[in-house]
């Protein structure tokens, strides 16, 4: 059974083969009682997540409502950028286009809508 690297070269050179060719090329396929070949569809695709970077048995895959829980921090990026994630956003029901005035505190950054008022003071 190819992995790693290996398999997905092995992948990639078959290109536009079906799933059972797939998985039988990439040694993915065991002997039942009676003689015949069992495909070992799940080991395959665990597999190749596995080669791609997804490692299932932490549950590491992050995918749907069971991904990272939001931190409620920033981190200023290596080129001076402040980003605010697509999760935070998306609780905010914002746009893209959606303008906002900064406003500078001693020790806070605050975004408001234009147009919206502003009646906090820093």
């Amino acid at each position: 059974m190819l992995t790693g690297a290996d398999l997905l070269a092995k992948v990639k050179d078959l290109g536009d083969v079906s799933k059972s060719d797939l998985v039988r090329a990439c040694g993915y396929v065991s002997s039942k009682k009676d003689g015949g070949d069992r495909l070992n569809f799940t080991a395959f695709y665990e597999a190749l997540l596995e080669a791609k970077g997804v490692n299932l048995a932490s549950g590491g895959a992050a995918i749907g409502k069971g991904g990272r829980k939001l931190s409620y921090t920033a981190t200023v990026q290596g080129n001076g950028n402040l980003l605010v994630g697509k999760a935070y956003t998306a609780m905010l029901d914002l746009s893209p286009g959606d303008e906002f005035q900064i406003k500078l505190g001693k020790k806070a950054i605050r975004l408001i809508p234009v147009g919206a008022e502003d009646d906090a003071e820093d």
